[in-house]
């Protein structure tokens, strides 16, 4: 009997407090929609019709981070996958560099270092116009 009082007692507050059917309704523009209008919108690759790309391909952009990446002193036997995102800008150069997952020991500021030194990539396009594009990269170190 109390289980169903207990209830009952629930409803009915849930009653009182919830929100009312009459409340007026915000006449302001949709948050989407002007993120949607605004020219320095951050696209997922999967939204563009014409997808960002390295000078020579994805292939040669790993290649050119295993090739300079330079492993601690500290753990040179340090294995692991680094994960990091960052901007590909309309004129193709890397901006707002983030690393999502580190293993520690100076690895994160190591491939931050090398995502720098990136030539300037071909930038993404929507509608025939060059966008910003955040990209998503997983790098395992060099045994």
């Amino acid at each position: 009997m109390k289980k169903f009082l207990m209830l009952i007692l629930i409803f009915a507050v849930q009653k009182t407090f919830s929100q009312k059917e009459n409340m007026k309704i915000c006449k302001t523009p949709k948050i989407h929609e002007a993120i949607n209008n605004d020219k320095n919108k951050i696209y997922i690759p999967i939204e563009l019709e014409i997808k960002p790309e390295f000078p020579g391909g994805i292939v040669k952009f790993h290649k050119f981070i295993t090739d300079n990446y330079k492993k601690s002193n500290k753990k040179p036997t340090l294995q692991g996958k680094l994960f990091a995102t960052f901007i590909i800008e309309k004129d193709g150069t890397l901006s707002d560099i983030k690393i999502v997952q580190d293993i520690g020991f100076g690895t994160g500021d190591e491939l931050i270092r090398i995502l720098k030194l990136s030539a300037k990539w071909k930038p993404g396009k929507q509608k025939n116009k060059e966008v910003r594009t955040l990209y998503s990269l997983v790098f395992t170190i060099p045994q």
